[in-house]
């Protein structure tokens, strides 16, 4: 449960479905959650063909119970055969579904996550567990210290340097279509740079920043998404000023939902949601998210960036005013250490 999750868990429900033998989904709740919670799985149980569930509660009894109780009876109302339904604590597991005291007794059976050969094949493939879901949310955390006080520097002549170019600007509608040009531009170069093995520099991240606060140009990364795309949009997350990370952050959770990390993309919607509790694109994707959709309802229905111009139109004025009202925001004081 560990790699699949992303950490080793703690106060959590996880639920592994099943089809014919092979996961299908793994979804994680905290715990204590509100009655209801875990309705979302009712249809995510005929969408996806789910015939069996695995439910691992993680704390003490009195915490874990209830919602293993609520998971069961949605699996029977949903005719979906619970295969094991355990609860783990403190080194020893319990099954809720087995009482014979020869195979798993009262006091519990104990485990070793670092003896199991799960645990080391997970490593040589690549698979992290971090200790807990805090571990996890740190490797989106703002830089700090002096990574912090450059990209703030860059911001600033990033934002100086678009205001001096609109300020002398005799026709905003021609400005507007020539600053976009460039910034798709600049979008297409970032995930070539990166798709590269490259990583853009402050000032590259800073316009960057800037660019996609104008939806035309974060609609074009979110088309042509990527699962590669997710270390990008990672990069920028930690490194961009707060007033510009939600639509790098929400680029971040599409292209972690994508790839199965739907834990990486929750934490990436709240720091999106955070900066801005607004912003549709995360709430959307927070949405399909809770509600447990799959990303393959988009698969094929993403608009190419020409059926995007053709939806859109020619660029005008009017789509640079989310960057200018964010130009008089100011973010709070960087952490110097």
């Amino acid at each position: 449960m560990p790699y699949l999750v992303g950490f080793h868990p703690t106060a959590s429900l996880i639920v592994v479905g099943l089809a014919r033998g092979r996961a299908k989904m793994v979804a994680r709740w905290g715990l204590p959650f509100p009655p209801g919670t875990l309705d979302a799985m009712s249809p995510l149980f005929g969408r996806e063909g789910i015939t069996e569930i695995v439910i691992i509660g993680y704390g003490p009894g009195d915490l874990v119970t209830p919602a293993v109780d609520e998971a069961r009876r949605l699996a029977a109302k949903n005719g979906v055969h619970v295969g094991e339904a355990l609860r783990a604590h403190e080194g020893r597991y319990w099954s809720y579904v087995c009482d014979l005291a020869t195979c798993c007794p009262a006091e519990g059976t104990p485990y070793d996550l670092s003896t199991s050969q799960i645990a080391a094949e997970a490593t040589v493939r690549g698979l992290v567990a971090l200790p807990n879901r805090e571990a996890l949310e740190r490797t989106l955390a703002p830089v700090t210290g002096p990574v912090r006080m450059a990209m703030r520097r860059a911001t600033s002549a990033a934002i100086a340097d678009f205001q001096a170019r609109i300020m002398t600007a005799t026709d905003l509608n021609a400005f507007a279509e020539q600053f976009v040009s460039e910034a798709l531009t600049r979008v297409r170069s970032a995930l070539e740079t990166h798709a590269d093995g490259g990583r853009l520099n402050d000032a590259e991240a800073a316009r960057l920043g800037l660019d996609l606060t104008i939806m035309r140009v974060r609609d074009e990364a979110w088309t042509l998404m990527d699962d590669s795309h997710a270390l990008l949009w990672k990069d920028l997350t930690r490194r961009l000023e707060p007033r510009f990370i939600p639509p790098v952050a929400s680029l971040l959770a599409m292209a972690a939902w994508r790839s199965g990390n739907s834990v990486q993309a929750t934490i990436a919607l709240e720091r999106a949601l955070t900066a801005d509790p607004g912003y549709s694109m995360a709430n959307l994707l927070m949405h399909a998210l809770q509600n447990l959709l799959s990303p393959a309802i988009l698969r094929g229905r993403l608009p190419t960036p020409a059926e995007l111009d053709e939806t859109m139109g020619s660029a005008c004025a009017a789509w640079l005013l989310p960057l200018i009202s964010l130009l008089d925001e100011e973010d709070p004081l960087p952490a110097l250490d």
